[in-house]
Parts: structure tokens; C-alpha cells; sequence
């Protein structure tokens, strides 16, 4: 694949494909109905873990950059079945994202209708909530996205950087009026972690804000890609860091603003209530107008890591060689990419069963989330393995490679160990309604459990080289970089 990204390209990757508008607009609701009036806490609490293990990330990519990161060092650096475990939550969780924010960008769209006054087509009612009429809008979009990421990351990227300065400038500008303009005491309890109303609120609000943060990583999946697999690493923490400001910005706006029950009540809508809260038409539409070239941008950037993470597996013979088929003039996995796309539309039809899109949002951000918080803890852990060395040579610099990093794993696993426990001490029976604990279990259980039986057939049936070195045969011994 060609070297032709630098730092910008993954800033642009990076932010796009953390999608912090999509998360400000349906997250902030959906977390202020867990934790109260403490959405500035629980965002800049949750965001240390994330810190060190994007310290990790950066490290561990420095020193081996490959398209499948997290996949081949966790698999080099604690053992084989953990590293195809990290990769393929990794990828599936990202493919589920995609199935959900493919709903999010319809429903997005049909609240644009809405405000340009289009309220029903053919005698059919447009319902913004609905996950049918959402879901089949959205997957026109999700195909138009992955024809441009088929033509590669440096077109994907210039078209993301225009609707990123379009995003924050909206933002930027609402929000900060809306600090202002708002009506709502501010208080400095609103930074307050400890009042917190309980533990299991807690931990269900830091797994869904670590949730928001996700995506920062796409950018080391194209290190192979990267002119300087240090560009990887500033445009990833360069993004990261970015995105901190925006959430507790907004959040800090939206309390002033909106009162908790109208804030946690509009949910998904919460972007739109906001901004027709502080302007009138048409200005008032363009938070929504933000939200929506969010989600685009997202189903985009989110396209390109998966393709590339099963390009990685694909090359070591963990899965067939179907996913390393290269476009003979674009150089990007363009195989893996489509079959990708029609998995995650596959799988948006699945979600029909769940009625609105507000409840859909919520299962899926707890179910991701409780994986993410596990791949995230398991890279960590392998770069403090990696890196351990250090302890001995240089102590202040193990304090970033190898300790702050176990802390964020530690605390990574403590809240999504516990809230997982608590969803399945929450019902004594399964069923399929957004609400109920074991159904929000399946969507993480049966991430882990496919992973496992995969991975069987990969160690077993393709008896791939993986894992017994944790690389494939296509890598040479002489390719690796030897950890400090």
C-alpha cells in the first residue's frame, strides 16, 4: 500500500473517525440520564484511561507499525489467541458501529427532511425514530462511503478535513454561545466525579464515554501507509486531545442550557433540541446539518481501519486470502472492504427488531463499549510487556510505557468487568427489548465467543503460523523492531 499520509491526514482520520459531533448529539443525552448533571466529570475522568493507552498505541506503533496494530502486538507480546482475539472484537465491534451509525446518518437525514418541512412521501409519515425507514436512508450513504474509501485514505481524508472545519466551527460557535446564553446555574459540582449518584452509574457512564473516545486508533492501522510512523502517533493524540476539548465543552454548554430531564429526555436528538433551544430557522438547523455530515464522515472513516485490520489477518492466514486482495490501481484492500459493508448492512437489517432508534443507540454504545474497554486493556497490557525494560533502564520513561498504561488497563477492565455484572444481576431472563441486561450481554458475548471459535479454525484448520510466533509467514523475523 502507498506511503502517502502525513500528520494531518491522521488528525483527519483519527477525529473523523472518533466522530466527536455524532457523539456530542445522541451520546451526551444518553450519559446524562446515567450520570446527572456530571457530563463534564465523567467525560474528563474517563479520558485519563484513554490517555495512557494512546500513550500505548503510539509507542508500540513507533517501534512496529502495522495495519494490524493492536491484532499483532498483543499477539506478539502476551500470546497469539489474545492478539486475534484484540483484532477481531476490534473489527466486529467496529462493523456493529457501523451497522448502528448507518441507522444514526437515515435518522439523521429524516430530521433534516423534517426541518425543510418534508414530513411524509407517497402518504407514508417520515419518522426520524424509526429504525426501518433510518436504517434503509443510512445504507444509501454507507455505499456512496465505502466507493470513496475504496479510492484510498488521501481522497478519504481531504473530503473529512471539509466536513470536520464545517463540524467544529459549528460547535465551536453553539456551544460557546451557549455558555453564555443559558439560563441553567453553573456550578463547579458539574466537575465533581464524586457525586456521582452510585458505582453502576459510575461505570455504565465511563464505558459509554470511553465509547465517545474510541476511534482515535484508527489511525495506526494505516502506519503501513504513513510517510513517518510518527506521524501516526501525533495525529492520533493531536485528535484525541481535540476531542477532549470539544466534549467538555459541550457538555458544559448543553447543562447550561437544558435542564436534566429535557437533556437525558431528547436522547439521540439532544444536538437538535439543543441548537433550536438557542437560534431560530434556518440557523437553528445547523447543528443537525453538523450531526448529519458527522455520521458520514464516520461511516467512512470507520470503513477504512476494519478493511485494513482483516487485511492484516488475511496476510498472517488467520482468515482467507480473500481479504488481502489489493485494488490494482488504488492499493487499498478493496475486497475486504465491500465485504465488510455488506456484513455491517446485513447486520443494520438485524437491528429492525429493535423499534426506535434512541433504544437501538443505547444497547449498541453499552455493548461496544464493554469491548472496546477489553481490546483497549489488552494493548496496554502488551505494550507495558513490551516496553518493561524500561523499569530498569529509564523509570521516569516506564512511567509512560509501562505503568500509566497498566493503571489505564486496570481501570479500563474494573469498569467494564463491572458493568457487565451488573447488566446480567439487572434480569432473570433473556428477551429481545434494548432495556433488558442479558440482551445488552449478547451483542459483547458473541464478539468474544466468535473470536474464539475463529481463532480455533485459524490455529487449527489453517494451522496458521501466527499462532506459534505471533506474526505470520509472511513476516520475517528481520521485520520486527526489537522492543526497549
Amino acid at each position: 500500500m502507498h506511503k502517502s499520509l502525513g500528520v494531518v491526514d491522521g488528525v483527519v482520520l483519527a477525529a473523523s473517525s472518533t466522530a466527536a459531533t455524532s457523539s456530542i448529539g445522541i451520546g451526551l443525552g444518553l450519559i446524562a440520564g446515567v450520570v446527572g448533571l456530571h457530563l463534564p466529570a465523567i467525560m474528563l475522568v474517563s479520558f485519563l484511561p484513554v490517555l495512557a493507552i494512546a500513550g500505548a498505541y503510539g509507542r508500540l506503533n513507533r517501534v512496529e507499525p502495522n495495519a494490524g496494530n493492536a491484532y499483532t502486538w498483543v499477539g506478539r507480546s502476551l500470546n497469539p489467541w489474545l492478539g486475534f482475539l484484540t483484532g477481531w472484537v476490534n473489527v466486529v465491534g467496529t462493523v456493529v458501529f457501523l451497522a448502528y451509525t448507518t441507522t444514526v446518518t437515515g435518522s439523521a437525514l429524516l430530521q433534516l427532511a423534517g426541518q425543510a418541512s418534508l414530513h411524509s412521501i407517497g402518504g407514508l409519515a417520515l419518522d426520524p425514530d424509526s429504525t426501518w425507514q433510518s436504517t434503509l436512508i443510512g445504507l444509501f450513504v454507507l455505499v456512496g462511503a465505502t466507493l470513496i474509501a475504496i479510492r484510498g485514505v488521501a481522497l478519504a481524508t481531504r473530503l473529512q478535513k471539509y466536513l470536520l472545519i464545517f463540524e467544529y466551527a459549528v460547535l465551536l460557535g453553539f456551544c460557546g454561545y451557549g455558555l453564555f446564553a443559558g439560563d441553567q446555574p453553573f456550578s463547579l459540582s458539574w466537575f465533581d466525579p464524586f457525586g456521582i449518584p452510585s458505582l453502576s452509574a459510575l461505570a455504565q457512564g465511563m464505558v459509554q464515554a470511553v465509547f465517545c473516545y474510541w476511534g482515535f486508533e484508527a489511525v495506526f492501522t494505516v502506519g503501513e501507509e504513513v510517510r513517518d510512523p510518527r506521524d501516526a502517533s501525533r495525529g492520533g493524540m493531536i485528535a484525541l486531545v481535540t476531542v477532549l476539548g470539544l466534549f467538555l465543552l459541550a457538555s458544559t454548554a448543553f447543562q447550561r442550557v437544558l435542564p436534566i430531564d429535557e437533556l437525558a429526555g431528547n436522547g439521540a436528538h439532544g444536538l437538535t433540541f439543543f441548537g433550536e433551544r438557542l437560534a431560530h430557522q434556518p440557523l437553528a438547523a445547523l447543528p443537525l446539518v453538523a450531526l448529519t455530515l458527522s455520521a458520514v464522515a464516520s461511516l467512512q472513516a470507520n470503513v477504512i481501519p476494519s478493511a485494513r485490520g482483516m487485511f492484516a489477518m488475511g496476510r498472517d492466514r488467520t482468515v482467507g486470502p480473500v481479504w488481502t486482495r489489493i485494488h490494482p490501481r488504488y492499493a487499498t484492500p478493496v475486497a475486504g472492504t465491500l465485504l465488510l459493508t455488506a456484513i455491517a448492512g446485513v447486520i443494520s437489517l438485524g437491528t429492525l427488531v429493535i423499534p426506535t432508534v434512541t433504544e437501538l443507540i443505547n444497547a449498541a454504545v453499552n455493548g461496544i463499549g464493554i469491548v472496546v474497554a477489553l481490546y483497549y486493556a489488552l494493548t496496554a497490557i502488551a505494550a507495558a510487556v513490551r516496553f518493561r525494560g524500561l523499569l530498569r533502564t529509564a523509570p521516569l520513561e516506564a512511567l509512560r510505557a509501562v505503568v500509566a498504561p497498566l493503571l489505564g488497563a486496570v481501570v479500563l477492565l474494573g469498569v467494564g468487568g463491572y458493568l457487565a455484572w451488573t447488566f446480567y444481576d439487572s434480569a432473570d431472563h433473556f428477551e429481545l427489548s434494548a432495556d433488558n441486561g442479558w440482551f445488552q450481554l449478547l451483542c459483547p458475548g458473541l464478539m468474544i465467543a466468535s473470536g474464539l471459535l475463529v481463532a480455533a479454525w485459524a490455529r487449527y484448520g489453517r494451522r496458521s503460523e501466527y499462532f506459534v510466533t505471533g506474526r505470520g509467514t509472511d513476516a520475517e523475523a528481520g521485520d520486527l523492531l526489537p522492543g526497549v
